[in-house]
């Protein structure tokens, strides 16, 4: 079942794709049919930057637990870091 539920966040990152690094602007999040993960339904991820058209995109599909998995390394990994270290106002 999909949930039709898109979160959609503006970031400030840098993405790889088939032509090179970009500029990422934003990030969708859902629960959908994956295109190649053999999966029914995968946590749907894709980093975009809709100014550069669609090649400036990178899309990942994951289970429920590795989206999980990868949220809890995400904050362990800033918890373990000196707060603003990564943050867009680093010195």
């Amino acid at each position: 079942m999909c949930t039709y539920q898109t979160e959609k966040i503006e970031i400030t990152g840098s993405g790889k794709a088939a032509k090179g690094w970009f500029s990422l602007s934003h990030a969708t999040v859902y629960v959908d049919h994956p295109v190649h993960a053999p999966f029914a339904h995968t946590v749907n991820i894709d980093f975009i930057n809709p100014e550069d058209g669609p090649s400036a995109r990178v899309p990942v599909e994951l289970t429920e637990e590795a989206a999980r998995a990868l949220a809890d390394a995400i904050h362990r990994a800033l918890d373990a870091a000196p707060p603003g270290l990564a943050s867009v106002d680093q010195a």
